[in-house]
């Protein structure tokens, strides 16, 4: 995966410059970010934010005016230029920075034709988007940053509803279970995100993983193992309850168990 090459094409006008730092860092877990371009209207005081940004992290300025109230010329822009990229072949994956809906479209054509798509927006990101992206990424979630705006129109944002955990968790775990049952740490949290793309535990109330799912109790985790199953239809090996009651004696009880 650290060969991947990611196009990360940002819309400027609808993600604050404050993200730039810690959304570049998150994608470069992900692979090498070998294009990087910013669209917008520059010559707008609302961008002033984003110019040192852009100097800082070799991100491409696009410019695009706005002819017209909204943001089309932008879109427009940023979506000509993805299947430009694509065609071309030297990309293998695509960061879409935006919480626009409109990109929607683009994300399912970029991954039919065989192309990774990290999707990176606010919470409030339409689901019809997040989940046409491979992975989701949160911008609340990367890093610390001041302050942002809720919304500079002044309007009420509406967050999507998360999934039902308990629901989301036991998919999960069917898929990613062997014949025995059991579900690998890692698998799960791969088949989570193929389920749904912007799964973070830190949505739930969790920092990682193993917290998370430890804490239902439809489900049985055995931490050496580093391991998950669904209660009721995965039984541990003798080794392991062996050594958990061997845990559970005194030193009482092994005394008298030594002179008996």
């Amino acid at each position: 995966m650290a060969d991947l090459r990611i196009a990360v094409l940002i819309d400027a006008d609808n993600v604050s410059h404050q993200y730039a730092g810690p959304l570049l860092e998150e994608l470069a877990k992900f692979g090498r970010t070998t294009v990087k371009r910013a669209y917008g209207d520059w010559s707008g005081d609302n961008m002033k934010g984003w110019k040192d940004k852009l100097n800082k992290h070799a991100i491409s300025p696009e410019h695009t005016f706005a002819y017209t109230r909204g943001k089309n010329s932008t879109d427009s822009a940023l979506i000509i230029d993805a299947m430009d990229l694509l065609y071309s072949g030297n990309v293998d994956g695509f960061a879409i920075v935006s919480s626009d809906s409109d990109f929607t479209r683009l994300a399912s054509r970029l991954r039919e034709s065989g192309k990774t798509v990290y999707g990176v927006g606010r919470e409030r990101t339409p689901r019809a988007l997040q989940e046409a992206c491979d992975q989701f990424l949160l911008l609340e979630l990367l890093g610390t940053v001041d302050a942002v705006p809720a919304d500079e129109s002044g309007e009420a944002e509406e967050v999507p509803d998360l999934p039902n955990l308990q629901s989301l968790l036991t998919r999960a775990v069917n898929n990613a279970a062997g014949e025995d049952g059991w579900a690998n740490l890692s698998s799960l949290g791969t088949n989570l995100r193929r389920l749904f793309s912007a799964f973070e535990p830190k949505r739930y109330g969790y920092e990682t993983l193993l917290p998370l799912v430890e804490a239902q109790p439809f489900l049985v985790v055995d931490k050496d193992r580093q391991r998950v199953g669904l209660k009721g239809q995965v039984t541990q090996t003798r080794k392991t309850v062996a050594k958990k009651a061997v845990a559970r004696k005194t030193p009482a009880k092994k005394a008298a168990q030594s002179k008996g």
